[in-house]
């Protein structure tokens, strides 16, 4: 009892020596002194509010603001916010330090601070649903889901969870998933031929393994969960990063070897997934480009949208766009929008992009015209225009 009278005592000295202010001030520090941070906030809020002239606390009337008022109180709530937000995360509550930290938007500090925290198995739930679920540090947060559940539940989370977020976040989770799953289908096989032949094999990639070495290739045999694989070699397309993309194209070597009842179909263009795969990875990677373009070219015009949809389109005007050919990419889609005109609205996006890339609007400002869009039409001549100056 000693103790709590003496804060109750040093509390009634500041408000006494130096008013309401004075106090605020002693309350806070005692609060984060003793890591109460939830009862901290609600100091804050008194403090923002009375360097305000404010009520200390709101009321049922709510308050009736001058706009720079409410603005200096949304700033100071804030602050209030990150303050204790980061407290928490310091103190390694996961889950309620981004709760104050949410309304900040600051993510990226966010991210600094739960790099600090060290995974375990009190926290690794948290950890993964702020980092990842919330976006906060996506490529943390699947690599944890990597490490401890494991790739059939990184798929899973990455079919519903990742694919619903930025494409730089997509990218590193294919990234790491990639990683993971060629490194651990590289050892098994490698570990087969040890056992098989009596020596560790001198070869170093996928490829170069399964070259001469039929006998690895059963009816029934394989060296990893083939959903797996080929969900991995499907979420790679994304990928940008040259040392990945070799990665996952090796996968492909491998997955051609497979027996046929491994060879799992995919959507069109990718109905056969790891032939389809190989073009396309190889094409990002310089190799076989013609061959490559051809072969989604192909697709693209000869599939009929009405039943596979826009993706071979798609794949090969995003084939055509990583590969720098823009006037190519701008021709397909105009091309798909005559067959599918419901589809323009979307079209239109991607057509400025291309252009913008291309540094040639003519093709987007006539198709504009002629299908009566004068926003696009507009927004077409009018970047046309700002890069002639």
């Amino acid at each position: 009892m000693a103790t709590v009278e003496t804060e109750f005592d040093q509390l009634q000295q500041a408000l006494d020596r130096g008013g309401v202010n004075a106090a605020l001030d002693q309350l806070a520090e005692h609060l984060r002194e003793h890591k109460k941070y939830h009862e901290l906030f609600e100091a804050l809020k008194m403090k923002v509010r009375f360097d305000l002239g404010l009520p200390l606390t709101y009321s049922d009337a709510g308050d009736d603001l001058a706009e720079s008022t409410r603005t200096k109180l949304e700033d100071g709530l804030i602050a209030a916010c990150r303050d204790v937000g980061m407290a928490l995360l310091r103190e390694g509550a996961v889950r309620e330090g981004w709760m104050y930290l949410r309304p900040v938007g600051d993510r990226t500090a966010a991210a600094a601070e739960l790099a600090n925290i060290e995974a375990n198995e009190e926290n690794l739930d948290a950890l993964i649903e702020v980092s990842l679920h919330e976006g906060v540090d996506p490529k943390r947060g699947y690599a944890l889901v990597l490490e401890h559940h494991g790739t059939c539940n990184a798929i899973t989370t990455y079919e519903s969870v990742v694919v619903r977020q930025s494409t730089t976040a997509q990218q590193a989770a294919a990234g790491l998933l990639v990683e993971h799953v060629h490194g651990e289908l590289l050892a098994t096989v490698r570990a087969d031929i040890a056992q098989q032949q009596g020596a560790e094999p001198k070869e170093t990639t996928l490829k170069e393994l399964v070259a001469d070495r039929d006998w690895l290739f059963g009816e029934h045999s394989y060296h990893l969960d083939t959903t797996h694989l080929a969900s991995t070699v499907r979420f790679s397309r994304l990928l940008e990063d040259e040392s990945q993309l070799r990665l996952a194209l090796d996968l492909t070597a491998y997955g051609r070897r497979l027996s046929s009842q491994f060879q799992y179909k995919g959507d069109q263009p990718f109905e056969d997934i790891y032939p389809s795969h190989a073009f396309y990875l190889g094409a990002l990677l310089g190799e076989d480009v013609d061959a490559a373009v051809e072969y989604f070219r192909e697709r693209a015009e000869s599939l009929d949208p009405r039943e596979h949809g826009g993706l071979p389109v798609e794949a090969y005007v995003q084939l055509l766009d990583r590969l720098g050919r823009y006037a190519p990419a701008i021709g397909a889609l105009l091309d798909f929008v005559q067959v599918q005109p419901d589809a323009a609205t979307q079209v239109v996006p991607l057509l400025l992009e291309l252009s913008r890339k291309s540094g040639n609007f003519d093709r987007l400002i006539n198709y504009c015209r002629e299908r009566g869009d004068l926003l696009g039409y507009a927004t077409a001549a009018l970047c046309s225009a700002a890069t002639q100056h």
